[in-house]
């Protein structure tokens, strides 16, 4: 497909954080998370610019130089981080986003349980395509770039498919279902999955 990607920078955070918005804004995640519509559409951009300063400062933020899709990648170590604030971050989170909402700490603390831990892995937190370009292939090419990486290095990759039809098309590029999936309470279901580095 020949898809220019480049590594975002901090200049580049409101063009990702534009993305992720309006690819995101009708998740079955998002919608849980914030599910009176008129509130999403008012603070969903909080959340995903949280997203984004995390992925920055802990792993890369890839962007397709037109600038019509982007991915969110952590690096996760063998062992937990010590990040010195107990368990302040999602009430930070929460604080930040929209603090009458106790589903957005909620959402935190649900994800962090059934990450896996004990190997170093590459953590696809988020990608997201602006609907007009959905369907073209630009996220598997942005996957693709990194999974390039990790099988070079020998290195695991992990992500939480939020939709019904997203696990398949992760399945093409060799994920597999980690366990069963995960049912938010009164929820949509999230499906961890797991890729082992090829060759």
């Amino acid at each position: 497909m020949g898809v220019r990607i480049r590594r975002a920078g901090q200049s580049d955070a409101a063009a990702v954080v534009r993305v992720l918005d309006a690819a995101f804004m009708y998740d079955p995640v998002s919608s849980w998370v914030l599910p009176d519509e008129a509130r999403r559409r008012e603070v969903h951009h909080r959340l995903m610019e949280a997203f984004f300063q995390l992925s920055f400062a802990e792993g890369h933020v890839d962007i397709t130089e037109d600038g019509s899709a982007v991915a969110l990648w952590i690096d996760v170590p063998a062992e937990p981080r010590e990040t010195g604030d107990g368990d302040e971050g999602p009430a930070q989170l929460r604080a930040f986003v929209d603090p009458d909402n106790e589903r957005v700490e909620q959402i935190a603390h649900l994800m962090a349980g059934i990450h896996p831990h004990g190997r170093a892995h590459a953590y696809l937190w988020m990608i997201g395509v602006t609907p007009d370009r959905q369907g073209e292939g630009l996220g598997a090419e942005l996957i693709t770039s990194v999974l390039e990486r990790c099988d070079r290095e020998g290195l695991p990759a992990y992500l939480e498919a939020s939709s019904e039809r997203s696990p398949h098309l992760y399945r093409r590029l060799g994920f597999a279902p980690l366990g069963e999936p995960v049912r938010l309470p009164d929820g949509p279901l999230v499906h961890p999955m797991w890729r082992e580095p090829k060759g």
